[in-house]
């Protein structure tokens, strides 16, 4: 078993200046918070695994194929692999704890 403190990961990543963070990462699942401050641009890409976004704080619009929908506390996101998506007019600190299955970068592209 693993715990974890959002609140002492989220006062690491502001204090380092830092957008992402792992916080667990095993074979099957790779787990971490994404924060992006009101009018950042998210320059993520595509990735090869499934993603699950839950958003835990702040506001702003999801980006999917064109695509947009508002999201704020409690929005719960999913992503097949390789579909483009970002968020876009983040008018409040966005906090999202994200999941990545199977982890992140465990696939190769092709």
């Amino acid at each position: 078993m693993r715990s974890l403190e959002l609140n002492e990961v989220l006062q690491q990543l502001v204090r380092g200046g830092a957008a992402w963070r792992e916080l667990l990462r095993n074979d099957s699942l790779s787990l971490g918070v994404y924060r992006l401050r009101p009018g950042e641009v998210d320059l993520q890409q595509p990735h090869t695994e499934d993603e699950v976004y839950y958003v835990v704080s702040g506001r702003a619009r999801f980006e999917v194929e064109g695509r947009r929908q508002d999201v704020g506390p409690g929005s719960i996101l999913f992503v097949e692999k390789r579909v483009p998506h970002r968020f876009v007019d983040v008018t409040e600190e966005l906090v999202l704890v994200v999941f990545f299955a199977p982890a992140e970068h465990s696939l190769k592209e092709g």
